[in-house]
């Protein structure tokens, strides 16, 4: 698949704007605080229906106006799509599919796929568990659009779980209605630990390799499943076992207002060589940890829906060492990649399609 045009209006800085990207490789460059990153942003809005910076659609529309508008048109094995976003302050996003307004975001999945680099993305490593849970969710719900939709279950009954709990302090009468919220965790929460489950060994196996051929074998990565509730059921069994930690938990999820245990508890494990890169891993090893997970997700993705996905490289070739920019390099071909840099030496042995300037806002082609 390619991104054949992107127009923005009120999007960030950006008045009016429109580029069309090559099928190869697309340079954007210019100084910081220019847009190079805004329009990278606007694409991953097209994948997964959210901004990568903000989960506020207002601060994405620019300053003061009534509105902003994202659309882009893909070119992918089944045909054309073409997506339209319009942002408003005050009310949810319209998505539009081909003309067809969606009755909800999740539909939008699938329909343009991509990978995003970028400097933040070191804390997929770094941070704690909800950094990881949300490069897993983002990932499986991009090749799985159903899998997002059991997100939005568990989380709306999580919630109400949550708000019993609370209300349990003051009513311990209403103690047996957690056996429903119980049971709808269980249901939904049971799809996602296997989901997870199966994506992460996928992930284990292609970052390995990846991260092999960067380091030069010095290293081993492993990436680890680690749920909040142990268990290598499945179906009725694994939900059963939920439940069951579900009701262990009740008194310490009363006395505390909150449900703590299930997959809102998980987390992924992330290895060099039986060490945790997390605590152990130096700078450089905690960046070459995750280029590797990006290029696993790159080629995963590739594998599920049978094309290959966007690449978007946003600022990350100067943060790279030569070794690892050279290994970047040579994952460019056949994939349509859109690059942001400051300083076009950086893409030196690229081979490079179409480059762009941003200036305040504006794209001129160089």
């Amino acid at each position: 698949m390619h991104i054949t045009k992107i127009q923005l209006n009120n999007f960030r800085n950006y008045e009016a704007a429109e580029i069309s990207p090559c099928p190869g490789v697309t340079v954007l460059f210019g100084n910081n605080a220019q847009g190079k990153t805004a329009l990278v942003e606007s694409i991953i809005l097209c994948c997964t229906g959210r901004s990568h910076r903000t989960p506020r659609d207002k601060e994405l529309i620019r300053w003061e106006q009534p509105g902003g508008h994202v659309r882009v048109e893909v070119e992918r094995s089944d045909g054309p799509h073409e997506i339209d976003l319009t942002l408003s302050p005050l009310t949810r996003k319209t998505v539009k599919i081909g003309g067809r307004t969606l009755q909800r975001t999740g539909e939008l999945m699938g329909h343009l796929n991509g990978v995003l680099f970028a400097p933040e993305d070191l804390r997929i490593v770094k941070d704690g568990p909800a950094e990881r849970r949300r490069f897993i969710d983002m990932e499986l719900s991009q090749i799985r659009p159903g899998y997002y939709y059991t997100l939005q279950l568990y989380a709306r009954a999580l919630n109400q779980r949550n708000a019993l709990l609370r209300e349990i302090g003051a009513k311990p009468q209403l103690r047996d209605m957690l056996d429903e919220w119980d049971a709808q965790l269980a249901k939904y929460g049971a799809d996602i630990m296997e989901r997870r489950r199966n994506f992460i060994g996928l992930i284990s196996q292609s970052a390995e390799i990846s991260h092999h051929e960067i380091s030069g074998g010095a290293e081993r990565l492993t990436a680890a499943y680690q749920p909040s509730i142990s268990s290598e059921e499945t179906g009725a069994a694994l939900k059963d076992t939920i439940i069951r930690a579900l009701k262990l938990s009740r008194e310490n999820d009363i006395r505390r207002g909150t449900s703590t245990v299930g997959p809102h508890r998980d987390d992924l494990a992330l290895l060099l060589s039986g060490m945790d890169v997390r605590v152990y891993g130096s700078q450089g090893q905690q960046r070459t940890a995750a280029l590797s997970l990006k290029l696993a997700e790159l080629d995963i993705m590739h594998r599920e829906i049978g094309e290959w996905p966007v690449l978007l490289l946003d600022d990350v070739m100067s943060e790279l060492d030569p070794g690892r920019r050279r290994h970047l390099l040579r994952r460019f071909e056949g994939v349509q990649t859109i690059v942001t840099c400051t300083d076009m030496s950086d893409l030196a042995e690229a081979e490079i399609g179409a480059a762009y300037r941003i200036d305040n806002g504006t794209i001129n082609k160089a």
